[in-house]
């Protein structure tokens, strides 16, 4: 980029490189600015005509140039709003989608206020699911699982910075470190990408972490585990909520009756599509 320009030359000629590849070039560049400069957008509107640095300068033009690959903007500034919380993301966890929060919604909406439920939540990444219903209902415990250390380093990291203290994170593999555990609601995104699907490899997805997106032909192997196992964790009347792919909700309510749960219900996204499938141990 040239040096020695302005806030408005600089977004403008970055917004022209990046409208290739994102859908928002203007808003990804005037983020990546913003978290260069540690100012928010109405800084970089209201003082147009100020000169960059040139270490801000070549700070910029490095994310700039990642952007342009199709790196997410997420993992280029490290963080990400989920549940009008601000946590800190790297390549070792998922990007929080704001789908998901249908399926913190839906927790809430079964979860009494005021009640001290134990809650699981499997494959918690960054801790957005465990963190946002941590934080909604306090008197509750979770309990959030993850196979990578370094996701869970992550979510550590955003429960202290949030002051949330009513989580506990546990490394391991889906339900393996909850034996002998039973809970009122278990809660899950799981990967649910069909192994073959092209966009591992060819969008901007496959820059996040392999093991949280892909689950096998069809994606369905890690839901089919989950559901199979969650039932001899739930207490009589406990429920699971699991999210998944946009055309699975057909298959996933299948598994979930076939694994004997009871009151099995789709649910829609504001979208309108059923992004979550929801059950009952009898």
């Amino acid at each position: 980029m040239t040096r020695n320009s302005s806030i408005a030359n600089v977004l403008n000629e970055a917004a022209h490189r990046l409208a290739a590849v994102c859908d928002t070039p203007r808003l990804d560049a005037e983020a990546l600015l913003g978290f260069v400069l540690d100012r928010n957008r109405v800084h970089l509107h209201t003082w147009p005509d100020l000169l960059l640095p040139d270490e801000a300068m070549t700070r910029f033009d490095a994310l700039i140039a990642r952007r342009a690959t199709g790196e997410p903007l997420a993992y280029l500034t490290g963080r990400r709003e989920f549940w009008s919380m601000e946590l800190e993301v790297s390549p070792a966890t998922l990007i929080p989608r704001p789908e998901t929060e249908l399926l913190v919604e839906l927790a809430l909406q079964r979860i009494p206020a005021g009640s001290a439920w134990r809650i699981a939540d499997l494959g918690t990444g960054s801790g957005a699911i465990a963190l946002a219903i941590a934080r909604e209902r306090p008197a509750c415990r979770i309990v959030a699982t993850d196979r990578s250390a370094a996701a869970l380093a992550v979510a550590r990291r955003n429960a202290a910075r949030l002051g949330i203290g009513n989580v506990e994170f546990r490394e391991g593999i889906w339900l393996e470190p909850l034996a002998g555990e039973v809970f009122d609601l278990i809660v899950s995104n799981p990967p649910y990408i069909a192994s073959e699907d092209p966009r591992l490899h060819t969008s901007e997805i496959r820059f996040e972490p392999i093991t949280a997106l892909a689950a096998g032909p069809g994606g369905l192997d890690d839901i089919r585990h989950i559901a199979a196992a969650a039932s001899h964790h739930l207490a009589p009347g406990g429920g699971l909520l699991l999210e998944h792919g946009y055309d699975q909700s057909a298959a996933v309510a299948r598994i979930l009756t076939q694994s004997g749960y009871k009151e099995v219900h789709t649910h829609q996204d504001m979208s309108g599509i059923f992004r979550v499938t929801s059950g009952s141990r009898p």
